[in-house]
């Protein structure tokens, strides 16, 4: 079964697809309702294969809808059919032995044909409701009580009831969303479920209920509440060790659903209804209860943070006694680390939600016992406290200390008052950069945390440099961790420091030795050599900001080593997979051609790497990536290193094929996919000179006009395939509106920026660019212009045979070309 599954997935073209799936998906069926002559798992497996299956039909009903749509009609009802037989099967069966192999077969029906489902959901949602209420017991026995071990299957592995819980929960969500069972989810069901689901909320948060139906759902909520506050308290008098955890889960479940119900609560009240769940019951009459409970530490955080999320309901006095009592936790030495964490994060949600008049008295106090915590917390909890430590420094203070911590260092040392900075670096520097040495390779966090906080106080530092002796303290112990580290983070971290410090205060760098007379500039080029040689490509953007800025600040005392820099540059080209890092690789040689174009032809005409020129694998690389480049700066480098290219009529560039356009079958059409359809990419390209290339590339940014290209403006014809998303279902609100809400997609519309531009949308300088390059005369120049202009100057002087390139370019560059030279 595994063989096919992965055969079906990677070795099947189109055209075989159909055919193999005729006849293996009867056999497949044959085997799952044998349960007399195969075994549970090898069942189950067939279900496996029956899914990557139906993904292979739905890869290929674009290129093949007639002949997918009658492959649906005639094979998911008879799979279809086959669940509900299986899901009738009463769960509880399954595990009333130490053998839990039926379950295997139980689990989600995934599909790409909603349409095809359509007809099963209510059926399916009744069958899933049961699993969760019979299955519950047991989870409670095996994973909540722990009070037995999970059994294993006969093929001795552990069969876990999340494996079974999880999809289940995501079918009901999907179908929830989906709004094709509306008439299922009356009150008797939706609460049923909701119970269902908070008595699982260990394993999972997630409620899409919520967003469909606020008011019902609320007043679910309310009910479920009722019932477990009820019980918890009988199972209490009764000796029970685990009454609280039904209690807690009813309490981590509706506090994770805080803003939809408090949203609910304001739009029945503002409607001149009745709240339909009783929040200020909870805060005022059951919560300050369980704050007490300090033999319950898990139970008591969850009152605490429950509390925290619902602060909006919390009159002034109240809210007073929840942050007295976290304050109180934080400071008792014998509470535990689980109560003392909730506390923290409920004064993060009071600090963001509250009145500041109510937290003023308390941000001093709160400040002075988060200050310990940043000694003793773990990688999963220092974050937590940092954040919590900028909220409370927010209160009725300047709007500069939302961040976290390195960022509260970066503003203290960028205080322009005279004297501040050197002192913020005379008390941090020194301990940091011991850190930075003294950890343990198993504690390779502190180092980068360390380095993160001294690059914090290098952003800050003024613009005269980073002071006398600073560089001299840091460099020993920093180049020795990174040559040292393997630890992916720190390197980052590192290059990161080392990329500021250059930008910052470059002649530091320039001008130290270490004690053997090895310079600043030698460990550095070693740590980009170290980077290149690695197979990690995460760091890419990383290592080339370093290169870019050392290129741009050290001047000629770069200019040594450089061919060394450029060839190894160029050799890791070969092997590089991923976009961020090839762009590292290629933008610093767009900058160099830009300032010192024959220079570094040159050196790159007589490089050699693997029986290649360096310059053919530069060209080849810049062609196949430039329109891949993310970030203002670097795609505007990129531009006008590819004019300097074009306009040297260089022998050795007018002789170079790269590849052209991908080559597309005729018969297919070139549209724009909308919603979730997907496109198979050809993989053939034309072959044509770089010259030709180097004018396609730059007409697609004049034909951008200054923005990225997205489905709102982009060429080819866009249109809605009728497939099965079931789009008939639809509200009018939704089908305005691409499938969502209204308010959903105004915010992701504010998200993604005017016109759709994407995310990294690279005609826009952002906040996050650095100063320097949002400075650079390539930043600030009109782009737009420039390229008209260039292409002006080319066919009025006929530069590389301009004329003749044009009548190589397609019938729509071509039309752009005679637009923008006036022709």
């Amino acid at each position: 079964m595994q063989v096919f599954t992965e055969f079906i997935k990677d070795d099947l073209t189109e055209d075989q697809i159909l055919p193999v799936l005729r006849q293996l998906l009867p056999v497949l069926l044959s085997i799952l309702g044998s349960a007399e002559s195969h075994s549970a798992p090898t069942r189950a497996r067939t279900v496996s294969v029956f899914h990557q299956c139906v993904t292979a039909l739905f890869m290929v009903k674009d290129q093949h809808p007639q002949a997918t749509k009658e492959a649906v009609a005639s094979v998911l009802p008879v799979w279809l059919e086959a669940f509900k037989v299986l899901l009738k099967v009463d769960p509880k069966q399954d595990v009333s032995n130490d053998n839990w192999d039926g379950l295997t077969t139980l689990d989600t029906i995934h599909t790409s044909f909603p349409r095809a489902l359509t007809p099963y959901l209510q059926e399916f949602l009744t069958d899933s409701l049961v699993h969760l209420q019979a299955l519950h017991p047991t989870f409670e026995a095996y994973y909540l009580s722990s009070s037995e071990s999970v059994p294993r299957s006969s093929e001795d592995e552990a069969i876990e009831l999340p494996q079974l819980i999880c999809p289940i929960l995501d079918f009901a969500a999907a179908a929830t969303r989906g709004g094709k069972a509306k008439n299922w989810f009356s009150t008797e069901n939706l609460n049923a479920l909701i119970a269902a689901v908070i008595s699982f909320v260990q394993m999972t948060d997630e409620d899409s209920l919520i967003d469909r139906s606020p008011a019902a759902t609320s007043k679910a909520f309310q009910l479920a509440i009722e019932q477990v506050v009820h019980t918890s308290q009988q199972m209490r008098e009764g000796g029970k060790k685990d009454w609280w955890k039904p209690l807690e889960a009813t309490l981590a479940a509706t506090g994770s659903q805080a803003e939809a119900i408090l949203d609910c609560i304001d739009d029945e009240v503002e409607s001149g209804r009745e709240k339909p769940i009783n929040v200020e019951y909870l805060l005022s009459n059951i919560v300050p209860s369980i704050l007490t409970l300090s033999e319950q530490p898990f139970l008591q955080g969850r009152g605490f943070v429950f509390a925290s999320q619902y602060s909006k309901l919390l009159p002034a006095e109240l809210a007073n006694q929840y942050l007295t009592a976290a304050v109180q936790v934080i400071e008792a030495t014998e509470a535990g680390i689980p109560v003392k964490i909730s506390a923290v994060k409920a004064i993060n949600n009071f600090c963001q939600g509250g009145e500041d008049a109510t937290l003023i008295n308390f941000v001093p106090r709160i400040a002075k016992d988060l200050g310990p915590f940043l000694f003793a917390t773990s990688d999963d909890t220092l974050s937590l406290v940092l954040e919590t430590l900028s909220v409370v420094l927010e209160v009725e203070k300047d709007p500069i200390f939302l961040s976290i911590l390195t960022d509260i260092l970066a503003t203290l040392a960028g205080s322009p008052t005279n004297g501040i900075y050197e002192a913020v670096v005379k008390q941090a520097l020194p301990p940091l950069s011991s850190a930075i040495a003294s950890s343990k390779p198993t504690e390779s966090w502190v180092s980068g945390s360390a380095i993160e906080l001294i690059t914090s106080l290098v952003q800050g530092s003024p613009e005269s440099g980073v002071g006398e002796g600073f560089f001299a303290m840091l460099a020993p112990n920093l180049f020795e961790a990174l040559g040292e580290t393997d630890d992916r983070d720190v390197l980052q971290n590192g290059i990161a420091c080392l990329t500021i410090i250059v930008r910052k205060d470059c002649n530091q760098l320039l001008t130290w030795n270490d004690q053997s007379g090895r310079s600043g500039l030698d460990y550095v080029l070693n740590i980009i050599a170290k980077t290149l040689d690695s197979q990690d490509e995460s760091g890419g953007l990383v290592i080339g900001d370093l290169i870019i800025h050392l290129l741009r600040r050290a001047g000629e005392s770069v200019l040594p080593v450089l061919p060394q820099l450029l060839q190894a540059m160029v050799g890791r080209m070969l092997t590089a997979k991923t976009a961020t890092f090839l762009q590292s690789l290629v933008v610093p040689f767009a900058f160099l051609i830009n300032n010192q174009r024959d220079t570094v032809l040159t050196l790159l005409e007589g490089t050699n790497v693997n029986g290649r020129s360096g310059l053919d694998i530069l060209i080849q690389t810049w062609c196949e990536n430039a329109e891949t480049f993310q970030g203002f700066w670097p795609s505007r480098i990129s531009t006008m290193g590819l004019i300097q290219l074009f306009i040297s009529e260089r022998p050795s560039l007018q002789n170079l094929i790269v590849k052209g356009d991908i080559i597309v079958n005729k018969s297919n059409k070139d549209v724009i996919m909308t919603r979730s359809r997907t496109r198979t990419t050809p993989t053939e390209f034309t072959s044509i000179p770089f010259p030709v290339k180097a004018v396609k590339l730059l007409l697609h940014d004049v034909r951008s006009g200054g923005e990225s290209a997205t489905i709102a403006h982009g060429g080819g014809d866009t249109y809605d395939i009728d497939s099965d998303d079931g789009d008939e279902d639809w509200t009018e609100e939704e089908k305005q509106n691409q499938g969502f809400k209204e308010d959903e997609f105004a915010f992701l519309s504010d998200m993604i920026g005017p016109k759709g531009m994407a995310f990294d949308n690279d005609d826009v300088l952002d906040d996050s660019d650095d100063e320097d390059l949002k400075n650079d005369p390539i930043s600030q120049m009109d782009m737009q212009q420039h390229l008209v202009s260039f292409f002006k100057e080319c066919a009025s002087r006929n530069t590389n045979n301009f004329s003749a390139l044009v009548g190589q370019l397609s019938v729509e560059e071509t039309l752009v070309i005679r637009q923008v030279v006036g022709a």
